[in-house]
């Protein structure tokens, strides 16, 4: 899986992936930015919903004529100081429908423990390259 992003002036990105689709990103205001796209800490939140939403419909399949409505709220507490990433995530789940609870916590655990791959992603290694004028340094 490959995504391109690409700086589009300012503070702004878009970022285009395998499916095609544009997302656009953008600083607020206080970093410099226009505020004319999702932060990336937002994205981050987001594919993480986004995941374990999509695990939880496939797992609750046999179930979803049930179900009105599922809504996931996601929040993020961050360090103060630079880099100002995430030190805990709350997810909540909204659920509306005739479904026990136990099926949807079930959905909620194999969602987290086998099968969300934002999830999971967020143990993995990071390394970075540089290539500079056409040559890698």
């Amino acid at each position: 899986m490959r995504v391109k992003t690409v700086w589009t002036g300012g503070r702004a990105f878009t970022a285009v992936g395998d499916s095609g689709y544009d997302i656009n990103m953008d600083a607020t205001e206080a970093y410099g930015g226009l505020g004319k796209g999702a932060t990336p800490t937002e994205m981050l939140l987001g594919a993480l919903a986004g995941c374990i939403g999509i695990d939880i419909t496939m797992i609750l399949r046999p179930h979803l004529d049930k179900i009105n409505k599922i809504e996931i709220i996601t929040d993020g507490t961050r360090k103060e100081e630079p880099p100002k990433g995430f030190t805990a995530m709350e997810i909540t789940f909204v659920i509306e429908g005739d479904i026990d609870s136990k099926k949807v916590w079930r959905a909620i655990r194999l969602g987290k423990e086998k099968y969300c791959s934002v999830s999971d992603s967020l143990k993995a290694e990071v390394d970075f390259k540089l290539v500079l004028n056409g040559e890698e340094s």
